[in-house]
């Protein structure tokens, strides 16, 4: 993940294990979270949730990564993958560690949510939200 925070542009910040409200009640009312493996979120963001000592809000999420585990399996790529196209997070970075590492990648794509670019594993490069490059079988050494 240190390839990541490296490559981030001056305005936006990298956040392991951290809450995100999903947005699918009003202010006030019990709604729907996650915690996320990783998130990469606006500065400002940041400052805010530090200054309210509160969670993240969906909108403030650029893209969410979620590193697949045996058991996480179906849930990361079908329960959080429509959780998080449906609270209008931009980017969902699917990283499986099984062998050969793989990451796929997923965008909003208007209303039918998340299009998910096949999986890629070796070199993932990228240049939306900004741009990325990481060897993905780097991650195990």
């Amino acid at each position: 993940m240190q390839a990541l925070e490296a490559q981030l542009p001056p305005e936006l910040d990298f956040n392991l294990d951290v809450d995100v409200d999903l947005g699918f009640a009003p202010p006030g009312e019990a709604g729907s979270a996650r915690r996320p493996d990783a998130i990469v979120t606006y500065r400002k963001a940041n400052e805010r949730v530090d200054r309210e000592s509160a969670m993240f809000r969906a909108d403030e999420v650029v893209v969410v990564i979620e590193i697949v585990s045996p058991g996480s399996k179906r849930t990361d790529y079908t329960t959080k993958h429509d959780e998080y196209a449906d609270a209008g997070i931009p980017f969902y970075w699917i990283l499986d560690l099984s062998d050969p590492i793989s990451l796929v990648a997923c965008h909003q794509a208007g209303e039918l949510g998340y299009q998910d670019a096949p999986a890629v594993a070796g070199k993932f490069r990228t240049t939306e939200p900004f741009p990325f490059e990481i060897d993905l079988t780097a991650l195990l050494d």
